[in-house]
C-alpha cells in the first residue's frame, strides 16, 4: 500500500495533470485551481492528514530520552495545522463568510488568512519548505547511500527515506518547468498550485514514514 502511495500515485497524478493541461481550456483550469476549486481542497485534505499523522506521533516519543524529537514532531504538527488553516482561510472558503473591512485592507486578496498579508508569512515559509523537500527528498537520500557516515547518526530516525525522491523529484521538475514561463512557454496554467500539491504530499509521506519508524522502534524496545 505504501509503495502505491510513494511511487504510483504521484506518477499517476502528474500524468493526469499533464493531460488536463493539454485538453482543457485555460479558463476551466483556472477555476479548478481557484481558491474554492477542487485542487485547493485536495491540498487542504493532504496537509490536514499530515497534521493528524503528526499529532498521533507525539505519544510514541520518549520525551526524556529524545526531547529534540518531540520538538521536531511538535513543530511539524504546528506547521501542518497552520498551513491547513491558511489553505481554507480558516474556514472562509467553506463557510463563505465576508472578510471584515479592516482585514480586507491588510490582505491583498481580501481573505481571512495571514499568508496574503506579508511575504514573510507566504513566500518565505514556502521557500523554506521547497528547500527542505529538495534536501530531504534528494540530497539526504543520496548522502545516505554514497556517504552514510557523513550525516550524524543520532538523527537517523528523522532522515527521509529514499523512496520520497519520487515526489521530491516531480516537484523539482515542476519547479524547473515553471521557469519556462520566462521564455514564453506556459506548461501549466497555475504551475505554483501543482507544485504546492507535491510539496504537501511530500510532507504527508514523510509524516507517515516517520510514524512507521516510531511504531517499529516502540514495538522492538518493548514499551
Amino acid at each position: 500500500m505504501f509503495k502505491f502511495m510513494w511511487l504510483w500515485l504521484p506518477l499517476l497524478v502528474i500524468a493526469v495533470q499533464v493531460c488536463l493541461e493539454a485538453l482543457l481550456p485555460a479558463q476551466t483550469l483556472s477555476v479548478m485551481h481557484s481558491e474554492s476549486g477542487p485542487h485547493e481542497f485536495v491540498q487542504f485534505i493532504i496537509i490536514l492528514m499530515a497534521f493528524f499523522s503528526s499529532i498521533t506521533m507525539l505519544p510514541l516519543v520518549n520525551i526524556k530520552n529524545s526531547p529534540w524529537l518531540s520538538v521536531w514532531i511538535g513543530l511539524a504538527a504546528l506547521s501542518c495545522f497552520y498551513v491547513a488553516g491558511e489553505e481554507v482561510s480558516w474556514g472562509q472558503h467553506i463557510m463563505n463568510w465576508s472578510t471584515p473591512d479592516y482585514w480586507n485592507q491588510l490582505n491583498d486578496q481580501g481573505e481571512t488568512n495571514l499568508h496574503n498579508t506579508s511575504s514573510w508569512l507566504d513566500q518565505k515559509p514556502r521557500l523554506i519548505l521547497e528547500i527542505g523537500v529538495v534536501i530531504g527528498g534528494i540530497i539526504i537520500p543520496l548522502l545516505m547511500k554514497l556517504k552514510p557516515n557523513f550525516l550524524p547518526e543520532r538523527f537517523n530516525i528523522i532522515y527521509p527515506s529514499g523512496v520520497l525522491c519520487v515526489t521530491a523529484g516531480i516537484f523539482l521538475a515542476l519547479k524547473i518547468a515553471d521557469k519556462a514561463d520566462m521564455f514564453g512557454v506556459q506548461l501549466f496554467v497555475r504551475g505554483s498550485e501543482v507544485q504546492e500539491l507535491y510539496l504537501f504530499y511530500f510532507v504527508l509521506l514523510y509524516c507517515i514514514m516517520l510514524r512507521k519508524r516510531l511504531v517499529f522502534e516502540r514495538s522492538t524496545s518493548g514499551q
